[in-house]
């Protein structure tokens, strides 16, 4: 199967190329080390004792989460190379961790020579891949030379779950392609331990070890931080809503929930902060259809009191959350079904509101409303409604927002249990 798919991708790659090109352009800052997607990544020679990991972690959000593990790892002299899949990213993982890595680059292209240049030039001892990011030749690469691949915070959605469950009835060569040779997973959740379990991965490679997005520290702002932010995104006092990684169709409803919230008697606003920047230019449209005044962050601080803020830039949701009287979770109304991360909000202390579609982050979503930490709304009118009610209520929110605190701090300790694993895989690697 492996030849088979030798073969197939660069028709796959060729035929997407235009699509990914202009999602590129639009993005922006892929141009900087373009040939490593090709494998062409310059690394440091190796030190004769030190031990060496190679870490992908595909975008923003895993940046973030690898963070307790890369600390541990640097700490105990481990040489790290992280990759990335995008530009944003790639920024972030630089910003965060040059001091603490061996270097920074892309992840190369999943085509044999491609992976196998990089493979040799990077030389890990171990290889860590994080949540979806299992790549068969990326794997197989590993598996030629004997290294082990550890997949951390593993999650399989709805969708992925039900697809892989179907193709392995029928290709079951298929499905050992995309999820064997990976040597330990550690699930995020007791649900997706279960789901690898059903589709044939051996129990004994299974650890679930909980999701290291509740191990990120997210320092708290200040009053006069919160100020200098809210002066400079163009928000006056009073409740902000904040609709957190929202996807298209979202920004609009969330338009309706202001109306409806200032029509109640609530002088609210509203500060939207798009999963992806480059939506900017649609959003911007509908803001000037509305007749509200708006500003985008990235545009530098706001010449006065707007109605809507956008959050246009990388990396700095976690700050925006902590203005928030109350949280919005994106990709989550309908016709989306997978949902975006409620972690951060949850662990700053907001009280959140969601749609129905949480697949991505169901066991979480599930704690949440369990423990009285969020509520789930069906429609964008049952969010007008439901967002009506607690701002008017504030002692109901924070009775929300206490929860959703309690909530992370008693299930914290994925990144300790995650690196354990890796020390001993790294501890096994250093006898071969």
């Amino acid at each position: 199967m492996i030849w088979l798919y030798r073969l197939l991708f660069p028709l796959i790659v060729l035929a997407m190329a235009p699509h990914y090109l202009w999602r590129m352009r639009r993005r922006g800052g892929y141009a900087k080390r373009f040939a490593q997607r090709f494998g062409a990544h310059q690394v440091p020679a190796r030190s004769r004792k030190a031990r060496r990991i190679w870490l992908q972690a595909v975008s923003v959000g895993e940046i973030h989460a690898v963070g307790p593990v890369v600390n541990a790892l640097a700490r105990d002299g481990v040489e790290i190379y992280l990759t990335t899949t995008t530009s944003t990213g790639y920024r972030l993982a630089t910003e965060r961790y040059s001091g603490r890595t061996l270097g920074i680059g892309y992840f190369p292209l999943d085509w044999w020579p491609f992976s196998s240049w990089a493979w040799r030039r990077i030389a890990p001892d171990v290889a860590v891949l994080m949540e979806g990011e299992r790549w068969p030749e990326h794997v197989r690469q590993a598996r030629i030379r004997g290294v082990p691949v550890i997949n951390i915070n593993a999650r399989l959605s709805d969708r992925t779950f039900a697809r892989l469950s179907t193709w392995g009835k029928r290709l079951p060569s298929l499905t050992r392609l995309l999820l064997g040779g990976v040597t330990r997973t550690l699930p995020c959740s007791a649900r997706d331990e279960e789901r690898f379990r059903q589709l044939g991965v051996d129990p004994r490679s299974l650890t679930t070890t909980g999701n290291l997005k509740l191990d990120v520290p997210l320092p708290p702002l200040d009053q006069a931080e919160r100020a200098r932010l809210r002066k400079g995104l163009g928000l006056p006092e009073g409740p902000i809503l904040v609709g957190a990684s929202t996807w298209p169709g979202e920004e609009e409803a969330l338009l309706g929930v202001l109306r409806a919230v200032r029509e109640a008697g609530i002088g609210c606003t509203l500060l939207i902060v798009p999963r992806h920047a480059e939506r900017r230019f649609g959003i911007e449209k509908l803001l000037k259809a509305s007749g509200l005044r708006f500003h985008f962050r990235s545009k530098g601080p706001a010449p006065g009191e707007v109605d809507v803020a956008v959050g246009d830039t990388t990396g700095e949701l976690r700050k925006w959350v902590q203005l928030a009287d109350l949280v919005f979770v994106g990709k989550s109304l309908p016709p989306h079904t997978e949902g975006q991360t409620p972690v951060e909000a949850a662990a700053a202390g907001k009280p959140l509101l969601f749609g129905p579609g949480m697949s991505n982050f169901a066991d979480i979503a599930k704690d949440l409303l369990a423990r009285g930490a969020a509520r789930r709304v069906q429609t964008p009118k049952e969010l007008e409604a439901a967002a009506k009610e607690l701002l008017g209520d504030p002692e109901r929110c924070r009775a929300l927002a206490a929860a959703g605190a309690a909530w992370r701090a008693e299930n914290g300790g994925a990144a300790a249990r995650t690196v354990e694993v890796i020390r001993e895989c790294l501890a096994r690697a250093g006898r071969r």
